[in-house]
């Protein structure tokens, strides 16, 4: 049961993560970064990760705790 809420926990602070990093990516400042340097700025760029790694983690939890109470 724990393991359930601690994954779930991980699925949503990705997903809210995600979420920043798109709203970071349509930025002003990440705007002028993709101008001058052809990449986002680095803010965006760890969102985008952190968001996805937590992201699968909370599935791969998820679906270890499923598969494993049926």
């Amino acid at each position: 049961m724990n393991n359930k809420i601690v994954s779930l926990g991980f699925l949503v602070a990705g997903i809210v993560l995600l979420i920043y990093s798109n709203n970071a990516s349509e930025s002003v400042s990440s705007a002028f970064s993709r101008f001058f340097n052809g990449t986002p700025t680095d803010q965006t760029t760890w969102l985008l990760i952190g968001g996805v790694v937590a992201t699968a983690i909370g599935l791969g939890g998820l679906l270890t705790n499923w598969r494993s109470t049926n």
